[in-house]
């Protein structure tokens, strides 16, 4: 799977039964991984728990079904907020963007807007972690790049140029772009056998 981060919206009928889920009552929600990303499944427990299955879920938990609530009109936000950024950086899939992805999330994570749900590490050793909207279900399954701490405060500045809509989505990417360029740029050659073991001189 070449995505390095999905988004799924959250079911409003039994994914098995096709029945309606009832607002605020237990659901399972599980992610099975599929080769153009994930399917959601969202279930009433004792649908999952008698379903048969011949597939182990990428990811599993319990969660309540609250059913959509109709919101007042209102007025259009001058600036996009976090959530908005990251839905529309999930959409691109811009890989050079990976690192300004996971900072938005953790982020969200803190504002108590996303729920981490589960962090799962593939044969690469790479770490997939699973959130979701507290609010409107959706779950998103995230890259974590390991940011190196050197570089927090660069990807933090730039979460916040965003945010304060001093730059663009386009102008942060190119920024990415740049620094992954320059760090897999030519390296140095190694010197020699013969200059490497030649003496100084005075």
């Amino acid at each position: 799977m070449s995505q390095e981060w999905n988004i799924r919206s959250r079911g409003h009928v039994c994914s098995l039964c096709q029945k309606p889920l009832a607002d605020r009552s237990p659901v399972v929600s599980a992610l099975r991984e599929t080769t153009d990303g994930y399917e959601r499944f969202d279930c009433h427990p004792e649908c999952w728990k008698t379903a048969q299955r011949d597939w182990e879920p990428f990811s599993q938990w319990d969660g309540v079904y609250f059913a959509p609530v109709k919101e007042e009109k209102k007025e259009a936000l001058k600036k996009e907020d976090a959530g908005e950024i990251l839905r529309q950086l999930v959409t691109l899939d811009d890989p050079a963007m990976k690192n300004v992805v996971y900072v938005l999330a953790v982020m969200l994570e803190r504002s108590k807007i996303l729920v981490e749900r589960d962090a799962k590490e593939l044969e690469d050793g790479t770490i997939r972690r699973v959130y979701e909207d507290r609010k409107q279900g959706d779950t998103f399954v995230i890259l974590d790049p390991r940011i190196r701490l050197e570089n927090l405060a660069e990807v933090q500045g730039q979460v916040v140029a965003l945010l304060s809509g001093t730059k663009t989505l386009g102008e942060v990417a190119k920024e990415e772009e740049d620094v992954s360029a320059s760090a897999e740029g030519p390296q140095e050659e190694p010197k020699g056998a013969d200059e490497a073991s030649e003496p100084e001189t005075a």
